[in-house]
C-alpha cells in the first residue's frame, strides 16, 4: 500500500511542475495588457516640468518654510509670559507673587479671546482713514472649509496664511498688558486686571498697531520706523503701566521713596530675564514674517544681543558708580531696557549703533528709577523705565542712526547725514502714541475707579493681597499669615518712625 501511494505522490509531482511555469506566464501576460492600456494614461497625468511649475513648487516651499519660522518665532515670544511672571515673581515682595503669576497667566487666556473677536480686525482690518480697522472681527472672512488660502489679512502684505498671522500677532498683543501688570502689581483688584487688560486688548493696543503695522495706516503711509514694537508695545505698555500705577497710589508699607523694596527672590527674578532675552529672538528676527532675507535676520539676530549687552553692562557699571556696588537688578533691567531700545530700529541699523542704543538705554534705566520714585510712583519691577523711557528712546533712536541702506524710504538718519526728514516722522509719532495712549489710560482707570475696581479692598493691605484675592501664599510650608501679619506691623513702624523723622 505504501508503494502505492509513494508511486501516486511522485506522478503528481511530475504532472505539476510543467503547470507552475504556465501560471507564470499568464501572470505576465496580464500584467502587460494592464500596462499597455492604463500606462499611457498615467504618462499623460504626469505634467512635464516647467519653469512655471518649478516656480510654483519653489514658491509653495519657501511659503511653508516661512510659516514654521513665523510659528516657532511666535512661540518664542509667547515664552516671554513665563519670562514676565518669574522676574515680577521675583521683584515682588512674598505677599504678592500668587496674584502677580494668576494675571501674567490669566492676561494670556483673556487676549487671545478679545484679541480673535475684536483686536486683530481693528489691528489689521480694512483701513477707514488710516486709523481704525473695520473688518476681519472673529476671523469671520476666512474659509471654514480646511482650504487654508495664503494671505487673506486685509492689513498685511504677506503670503502667510491668516491663521498663522493672527497668532503671531497675538503673541505680541499678550506682551503689551503683562508689562502693565508689573508696575501695577501688589495692590490691584482682581476683576479690575481682567477688564483692564481685555480692554487693552480690543482697543488701545490695536488702534496703534493699526497706525503703525497696518499698510494703510496713517504712519506706516508716512514710512514711520518701528520694525518689532518699541514703540507700538513697549511705549504704549511703560505708559500704561505709569498712569495705572500713579493713580493706584502706591504700596502699603513700602520703603521710603527713594529706596526700592528689596526683591523677594533674585533668582527667579534672574531665570525671567534670560527667558526673556530668549524670547526677544522672537520677537525681532521672527518680525521679518520669513525666511527669504537669512543676511537681515543674522543682523536682526546681532543687534538684538548688542543691544542687550551693552545695556546691561552700561547699567551695572554706572549703578556699581553711584553705589559700590554690583547691583544684579540693576543689570538685569538694564539687559531689558537695551533690549526694548533696539526692537525699533533692529533691522535699520548698523551693529555699531545697536551698541550706542544698549548703552543709553542701560544709563537710562538706572536715571528712570529715580526719576519714577522722585515722583512718588510706586513702580515694582521699573516697568515705566524699562519699556516706556527706552521704548521712546529706541524709537527716536532710529531717527538718528537710521543705515539708509536699511530704512524703509532709503533715508538715513540725521547723525548720518540724512537731514531731519526721518527723525521728523519718527517724533510726531512717538508723542502722538504717547498722547492717545496716556488719555486712553486715564479714561479707562478712572471708570475703573469710580466703580470701585482699580484698588484692591483695603482689608488686603493688611492681610496681605494673596491671602485676600487668592486665600494662598507662594511659600505655604515657610511664610504663614501670622508671622505675614507680624511683619507688617514692623513695617508700619518702620514707616512712622522714617516719616516722623524726616519732618
Amino acid at each position: 500500500m505504501n508503494k502505492i501511494n509513494t508511486a501516486f505522490l511522485a506522478g503528481k509531482t511530475a504532472m505539476n511542475k510543467p503547470i507552475r511555469p504556465l501560471y507564470r506566464l499568464l501572470a505576465l501576460a496580464i500584467g502587460s495588457m494592464v500596462l499597455a492600456i492604463f500606462a499611457p494614461t498615467v504618462v499623460q497625468a504626469a505634467d512635464p516640468v516647467t519653469l512655471e511649475s518649478l516656480d510654483a513648487t519653489t514658491k509653495q516651499l519657501q511659503i511653508s518654510i516661512d510659516t514654521t519660522w513665523v510659528l516657532l518665532t511666535g512661540f518664542l515670544i509667547f515664552f516671554m509670559q513665563t519670562g514676565f511672571s518669574m522676574l515680577e515673581a521675583g521683584l515682588l515682595r512674598q505677599r504678592g507673587v500668587v496674584n502677580a503669576l494668576l494675571e501674567n497667566f490669566i492676561d494670556a487666556a483673556v487676549t487671545i479671546l478679545i484679541w480673535w473677536g475684536v483686536g486683530f480686525g481693528i489691528a489689521f482690518g480694512t483701513s477707514a482713514g488710516g486709523f481704525i480697522g473695520t473688518d476681519t472681527f472673529f476671523l469671520s472672512q476666512l474659509p471654514t472649509d480646511g482650504t487654508f488660502t495664503n494671505g487673506g489679512v486685509p492689513g498685511i502684505a504677506s503670503n502667510l496664511n491668516a491663521y498663522t498671522l493672527f497668532f503671531f500677532q497675538f503673541a505680541f498683543a499678550a506682551t503689551a498688558s503683562t508689562i502693565t501688570t508689573g508696575a501695577m502689581a501688589g495692590r490691584t483688584d482682581f476683576v479690575g486686571d481682567l477688564i483692564y487688560s481685555a480692554i487693552m486688548a480690543a482697543f488701545s493696543y490695536p488702534v496703534v498697531v493699526h497706525w503703525v503695522w497696518n499698510s494703510g495706516g496713517w504712519l506706516a503711509k508716512m514710512s514711520f520706523h518701528d520694525f518689532a514694537g518699541s514703540a507700538v508695545v513697549h511705549t504704549v505698555g511703560g505708559w500704561t503701566a505709569l498712569v495705572g500705577a500713579y493713580l493706584l497710589g502706591p504700596r502699603t508699607g513700602r520703603t521710603p521713596w527713594g529706596q526700592l523694596p528689596s526683591a523677594h527672590n533674585l533668582g527667579l527674578a534672574a531665570l525671567g530675564t534670560m527667558i526673556l532675552w530668549f524670547g526677544w529672538y522672537g520677537f525681532n528676527p521672527g518680525s521679518t514674517l520669513g525666511t527669504g532675507n537669512p543676511g537681515l535676520i543674522g543682523l536682526i539676530t546681532l543687534n538684538t544681543t548688542l543691544g542687550a549687552g551693552g545695556g546691561s553692562l552700561a547699567a551695572m557699571f554706572y549703578q556699581y558708580q553711584r553705589s559700590g556696588k554690583w547691583d544684579l537688578v540693576y543689570c538685569l533691567n538694564g539687559s531689558l531696557a537695551g533690549l526694548v531700545g533696539v526692537t525699533a530700529g533692529c533691522a535699520f541699523i548698523a551693529p555699531w549703533a545697536a551698541v550706542v542704543i544698549g548703552l543709553t538705554g542701560g544709563i537710562l534705566v538706572v536715571l528712570g528709577v529715580d526719576i519714577i520714585e522722585a515722583c512718588k510712583i510706586d513702580d515694582p519691577v521699573g516697568a515705566f523705565a524699562v519699556h516706556g523711557i527706552n521704548g521712546m528712546m529706541g524709537t527716536l533712536a532710529v531717527g538718528f542712526l537710521g543705515q539708509p541702506e536699511l530704512t524703509l524710504n532709503k533715508k538715513a538718519g540725521l547723525l548720518l547725514g540724512g537731514g531731519f526728514d526721518l527723525l521728523g516722522v519718527q517724533i510726531l509719532g512717538i508723542i502722538a502714541i504717547s498722547v492717545f495712549t496716556i488719555a486712553f489710560a486715564f479714561v479707562m482707570f478712572t471708570g475703573l475707579n469710580a466703580i470701585g475696581r482699580l484698588r484692591v479692598n483695603p482689608k488686603a493691605d493688611k492681610i496681605g493681597i494673596d491671602n485676600y484675592e487668592h486665600g494662598a501664599t507662594v511659600w505655604p510650608d515657610v511664610y504663614a499669615l501670622e508671622e505675614f501679619v507680624e511683619e507688617e506691623k514692623k513695617h508700619s513702624e518702620k514707616s512712622k518712625v522714617g516719616a516722623y523723622d524726616r519732618k
